[in-house]
C-alpha cells in the first residue's frame, strides 16, 4: 500500500517528495497546496516520508506479507531457548 496523506495534517513542506528515493511523490509547490502521491507502485516501503515529515501527515499501510514477516522476525529473535542441534551430545 502507498503512503497515504493526511491533507489536514500537511504543511506542504515537500520534505517527503525531496526525501523519498522512489520519486513516488508529484509537488509542484505553484499548483498543488500538499504532495500527491503519483506513482503508488514504485513505493518500496521504506517508511524514509514517515520518519521525515515534521507534521506527521503521512502514514504507511503495509501489505500484510511485509507485516506478516515483522511478526514472524520477532517471534523468532524473542526465543530465549537454544536449538537442541546447536549442542555437541546432538552433532555426535
Amino acid at each position: 500500500m502507498p503512503p497515504v496523506i493526511d491533507h489536514e495534517k500537511c504543511i506542504g513542506c515537500g520534505t517527503c517528495a525531496d526525501i523519498c528515493n522512489s520519486d513516488i511523490f508529484v509537488f509542484d509547490r505553484t499548483v498543488d497546496k500538499t504532495p500527491v502521491v503519483k506513482f503508488p507502485e514504485e513505493c518500496w516501503h521504506c517508511e524514509s516520508c514517515v520518519l521525515a515529515c515534521p507534521s506527521g501527515a503521512i502514514t504507511l499501510r503495509l501489505p500484510l506479507s511485509y507485516s506478516l514477516m515483522h511478526i514472524d522476525a520477532s517471534i523468532l529473535h524473542s526465543s530465549q531457548t537454544p536449538c537442541s542441534a546447536s549442542s555437541k551430545e546432538a552433532r555426535s
